[in-house]
């Protein structure tokens, strides 16, 4: 029974993280869960998003899966325990969980140290194995933060870059440009929307980090993207019609993301919008700007 349930979380682990990593568009239950959960304590507690919750979920993740790898293994070991091992002079017999908890750790950190192996050909190819998997894990862990931070940078880059329109174009908005190259920038804009629609459904984890900076907050800037849109489709230059109805429907596609994916409700996408930027609030200064 010890080893059916061992084995079992070994199978939680091993899908979690083929759903979190591998599979285009998910993430597994347990990483799912744990996102979710921290972020809607931090904003419990807190009353706003929290630079620190992702990250802090992500190591949360990763502890998970390295404890349900421990505990499931142990799990393996332990009806075999001390009879299926042989320990070197000086090291008790014990057959305890803790004993299988440490053969477990041993094993998955590939550290080795020898006072006590084991003695089954079966066991030794299960020790092996874990070995293997505990390797795997950690390169998936290193693999995972490194696709993560990109998908970040990426949207921070689309929502800075809005802000810096903005600013440079004043109150005259789109007719301070001529219209190619008013049509030029809104088209490079919908291509970074639709990226960043891409990000979510690849790494739906990406969604949780809420940034430290307003000019770099996305949910922040989709407003103004909105009306860039809105804009260009009323113009009467033909270029400049088709780029905004670009950037429409790229919008509109990220609004289905939010809305089918992390639950924002709306019928429009400007109420996604709002609902995301709701969630992704900023703290505000006595002088009224965010921070």
């Amino acid at each position: 029974m010890l080893t059916v349930i061992g084995v079992g979380l070994i199978l939680l682990m091993a899908t979690d993280v083929f759903h979190t990593l591998l599979y285009p568009q998910g993430a597994g239950p347990v990483c799912r869960m744990i996102m979710r959960a921290l972020w809607l304590l931090s904003r419990q507690f807190a009353g706003r998003a929290v630079t620190v919750a992702a990250p802090v979920a992500m190591a949360a993740v990763i502890g998970a899966w390295a404890s349900l790898s421990i505990m499931g293994w142990a799990l393996v070991y332990l009806p075999h325990l001390p009879d299926g091992f042989v320990y070197a002079d000086g090291i008790p017999r014990r057959g305890d969980l803790g004993e299988a908890l440490y053969i477990s750790m041993v094993s998955l950190s590939t550290v080795g140290y020898g006072e006590i192996v084991p003695a089954a050909p079966s066991l030794r190819l299960v020790t092996a194995a874990q070995a293997v998997t505990g390797f795997g894990l950690l390169t998936a862990t290193v693999s995972w933060i490194l696709q993560t931070y990109p998908a970040l940078s990426r949207r921070r880059a689309l929502a800075h870059e809005l802000n810096l329109f903005r600013q440079a174009t004043g109150a005259q908005g789109m007719s301070a440009l001529t219209p190619g190259h008013a049509a030029a920038l809104l088209e490079s804009f919908a291509r970074s929307v639709a990226t960043v629609s891409m990000d979510l459904l690849a790494f739906n984890e990406t969604y949780y980090f809420h940034e430290a900076q307003h000019r770099g907050s996305l949910p922040a800037t989709l407003a103004y993207a909105q009306q860039l849109a809105s804009e260009a489709q009323e113009n009467t230059n033909p270029d400049l019609r088709f780029a905004g109805r670009m950037l429409h429907a790229a919008l509109e596609d990220l609004a289905d993301v939010l809305r089918g994916k992390f639950g924002h409700v709306g019928q429009t996408s400007s109420a996604v919008f709002q609902s995301y930027e709701t969630r992704h609030r900023h703290r505000r200064k006595p002088g009224g700007t965010a921070s």
